[in-house]
């Protein structure tokens, strides 16, 4: 929650809420791995491309994610993300 962006359409301004989800989501998932696949940045705006290896109820939910960040106060901070492979 502390690294997601103000303005990043996962921020919620429901703090309570928004912890419980995750506290849910996490609960039901297994993370299994992540592969950092690439990563760069332009002055206060970077990126980071990703394949994550995760599981849900004993199903395969990986997936691939080119994470957009922005560095406000000295801080990355997660705005968004496309599919990548």
């Amino acid at each position: 929650m502390a690294t997601t962006a103000p303005h990043s359409p996962h921020h919620s301004a429901d703090p309570v809420r928004w912890r419980a989800e995750l506290a849910a989501y996490c609960a039901a998932t297994a993370f299994l791995g992540l592969t950092v696949l690439g990563s760069g940045a332009d002055g206060d705006h970077g990126w980071v491309q990703f394949h994550a290896r995760l599981s849900v109820g004993g199903q395969d939910r990986s997936f691939g994610e080119r994470s957009t960040f922005v560095r406000e106060g000295g801080r990355w901070l997660y705005v968004d993300g496309l599919p990548s492979d």
